[in-house]
């Protein structure tokens, strides 16, 4: 016992089920191979990577040593008097002068020592997500080859733009995650936390307005994308202690609205059986148009992969599908929408496609006036008001189950006695058979053959009188 307890302490925590596809793919690994690899079914690497359970003792340790990332090699320098900066940390300067990391660089040059004018170790400042979006270069995220693998983490020091704010009017500076806040420079770290429900406010108040634009999208419906965010975060309230330790907390939310949103039981409701009428102008038209005539599956994946910013294996894990079939529905997709707008036909590469795609699903998604949803803390009443009436509601109703069961003891009878049918008269029966009626004479005769006494074999002389 001593030793499997100590063997699982020295295994490394795992990473979220999210993250453990992820690194699996971007390995090159099939679920097939790594089953055959730790001793496994292929349901069970499934079931892993979904979140339903979790390996233990051998099979864990030789799991995160499959899925393990490989060490990024540093590049090879003399060492200084003076400790250089970190390989792959982003200075401000060199991030405002569009400097790569040093990790990036040849090993021929090593990275130079920072100067003494510069603070050291000094994390970079975040930059604004919007700032890159008219550069040369096009938009801030390389939109990838459909079916191709996902690249490395993003590297210290750099930020992608947050999916959430990618239909966002407000370019709002980059948000701490839920439950922790950033410190200013007049306080002592450790000196005040925020609260659950600061942090919940705070992610409501980053992520809802781009995430009911994305909804309408989705939906074609602007009542219902509103619904369909606020059902999502009264859910997300509802389990914030798991929501607040995800990986990606907006991701748990916006997955949560767009199943609610994609719901087929609104069409048996009358306000949400039609979309909304489209744009007026031509070519928002035609897009919104398109949208709406793809598959939901489809539209989903077009729209987490080239409206929100997502790469291909998280596009993938969020529509439930694998990576190459998340690919064949973008590509599908794509072709369905470049019929309706000539100029996408036109682009010479699908990095050209998905910043095109882009940029269109997010002036069609500012475009519309889509309603405001409420504020946060009117989220979290409603939420735990919603909780409180089923828990009473679950209450109610096991005390009138015990309540029925215990009346049915009381009154059910111990034992059971059928009920004698009613006589009836039946009809149809033949005549009774046997010995004819005896007469008089008869009946004589056999009494007084029964009175007499038989003394013998003699037989009865009749007498005559």
């Amino acid at each position: 016992m001593t030793r499997s307890t100590t063997d699982e302490a020295a295994v490394p925590p795992l990473p979220s089920p999210k993250e453990r596809r992820r690194l699996r793919e971007a390995k090159s690994l099939s679920e097939d191979e790594v089953a055959a690899a730790v001793g496994v079914t292929r349901a069970t690497v499934r079931s892993w990577e979904t979140g339903r359970t979790s390996p233990r003792g051998r099979k864990r340790a030789l799991y995160a040593k499959l899925i393990a990332p490989e060490p990024t090699v540093k590049p090879t320098a003399k060492p200084t008097a003076k400790p250089t900066a970190k390989p792959t940390v982003v200075t401000a300067k060199a991030a405002a002068a569009g400097a790569r990391p040093a990790a990036d660089r040849p090993t021929a040059e090593p990275a130079a020592a920072p100067a003494a004018t510069d603070p050291p170790e000094a994390p970079p400042p975040p930059s604004d997500p919007g700032a890159g979006a008219g550069t040369a270069d096009g938009p801030s995220r390389a939109p990838e080859a459909p079916g191709r693998p996902s690249g490395a983490a993003d590297a210290p020091g750099e930020r992608r733009t947050s999916p959430a704010e990618a239909f966002d009017e407000r370019r709002t500076s980059p948000a701490e995650a839920p439950g922790e806040r950033r410190i200013s420079p007049g306080e002592a770290p450790g000196e005040r936390r925020t609260s659950p429900a600061e942090a919940f406010d705070e992610l409501y108040a980053r992520t809802a307005p781009g995430l009911v634009r994305q909804t309408y999208l989705l939906s074609g419906r602007r009542a219902l994308a509103r619904e369909s965010v606020e059902r999502a975060f009264e859910l997300a309230w509802q389990r914030w202690p798991e929501v607040a330790v995800d990986r990606d907390p907006a991701g748990w939310v916006r997955a949560a609205a767009y199943e609610y949103a994609m719901s087929p039981w609104h069409r048996l409701r009358r306000t949400h059986r039609h979309p909304d009428a489209p744009p007026t102008e031509p070519g928002k038209r035609a897009l919104f148009d398109a949208l709406l005539d793809l598959p939901p599956a489809y539209r989903r994946t077009l729209l987490l992969y080239d409206g929100v910013g997502l790469d291909l294996p998280e596009t993938a894990a969020e529509t439930e599908a694998s990576t190459p079939a998340a690919a064949g529905r973008l590509m599908t997709a794509r072709a369905a929408v470049a019929e309706r707008l000539p100029e996408l036909a036109e682009a010479d590469s699908p990095a050209e496609q998905s910043a095109l795609l882009h940029d269109r699903l997010g002036g069609l998604a500012r475009a519309e006036h889509v309603p405001v949803p409420r504020p946060a803390r009117a989220v979290r009443t409603g939420s735990e008001n919603k909780a409180r009436l089923w828990t009473r509601a679950a209450v109610a109703g096991v005390a009138l189950l015990i309540a029925v069961t215990g009346l049915t003891l009381h009154t059910a009878p111990t034992h059971y006695e059928q009920p004698i049918s009613p006589p009836e008269r039946v009809g149809g029966v033949p005549p009774r058979g046997g010995p004819q009626k005896l007469t008089a004479q008869d009946l004589k005769l056999q009494r007084s053959l029964g009175e007499q006494l038989a003394h013998g074999p003699e037989r009865l002389v009749p007498e005559l009188r």
